[in-house]
């Protein structure tokens, strides 16, 4: 039996031209216990076999200096970068289709901070985020295969803001939406 692809946002803007065109999607919440919680709920209330796979979609603070805010990259490795202890990096199941290609660190923390950024860059990430590690563990377990894509918002320094991202994420909505027609068509119906 073939299932469906479960569409996921971490936040709501993010979404929003796929909500403007109806495209069923689940919006999880920021952060690691939002992103757990919402991901695992939808998979685990599903009938058996009805997701196929999960496609993540969403915005990214740029950390290495060849990321460029223009372009959408698959995430091929996600790591942690607020966590004590090692964590072991996770490479999605889901078959690559992006040109462009990332891994991401994510923590429970809006980056925002260049010595932060320099102590990311060095685990080997390009983007930070804060729910990918979330959603790769969840799909790892689970055995549902997983896409991540994510397309740079800011770059994650000290003249980052809060108030930035919230300008700009709706651009990078339609920058989604734009890639998905594009790679994932069979996503929009």
């Amino acid at each position: 039996m073939t299932g469906t692809t479960l569409l996921v946002f971490a936040h709501a803007d993010e979404a929003e031209c796929f909500a403007e065109a109806g495209v069923p999607h689940l919006v999880t919440g920021v952060g690691k216990i939002n992103a757990t919680l919402s991901l695992s709920q939808a998979l685990l209330s599903a009938e058996p076999g009805a997701i196929s796979r999960v496609v993540v979609l969403g915005t990214a603070g740029a950390i290495g200096d060849e990321a460029r805010l223009d372009t959408v990259y698959q995430v091929t490795g996600v790591v942690q970068h607020d966590y004590s202890l090692p964590s072991p990096k996770i490479t999605p199941a889901g078959q690559t289709l992006a040109p462009n290609t990332a891994t991401i660190a994510t923590g429970d923390v809006f980056v925002q901070d260049d010595a932060q950024r320099a102590s990311i860059s060095a685990l080997g990430a390009t983007l930070v985020d804060m729910e990918s590690y979330a959603y790769a563990v969840v799909c790892e377990r689970l055995e549902v295969p997983l896409q991540l894509f994510k397309v740079p918002s800011d770059f994650a320094d000290s003249s980052t803001t809060q108030d930035e991202w919230d300008g700009v994420v709706v651009s990078k909505s339609r920058q989604l939406f734009d890639f998905v027609s594009a790679h994932l068509p069979e996503l929009l119906g």
